[in-house]
């Protein structure tokens, strides 16, 4: 269990930190990401990117 809540943690913060990057393809502006302005910065909580590129990842893994 803590290695999934590890992983879990990890990929979201990955994908928080390049959610600016993905923007351009429309990752991280999905309904179920969360943009919280916090003193002026926003802060980018990737829910529905996250489930959705780790669908993708196991897809890919299933086919090779």
């Amino acid at each position: 269990m803590l290695k999934w809540m590890l992983t879990l943690f990890i990929v979201l913060a990955v994908i928080g930190l390049a959610a600016p990057r993905l923007g351009r393809f429309g990752l991280g502006r999905l309904p179920g990401d969360l943009r919280v302005p916090v003193r002026g910065r926003v802060v980018y909580i990737p829910f529905a990117t996250t489930v959705l590129l780790s669908g993708l990842l196991w897809l890919l893994g299933r086919l090779v």
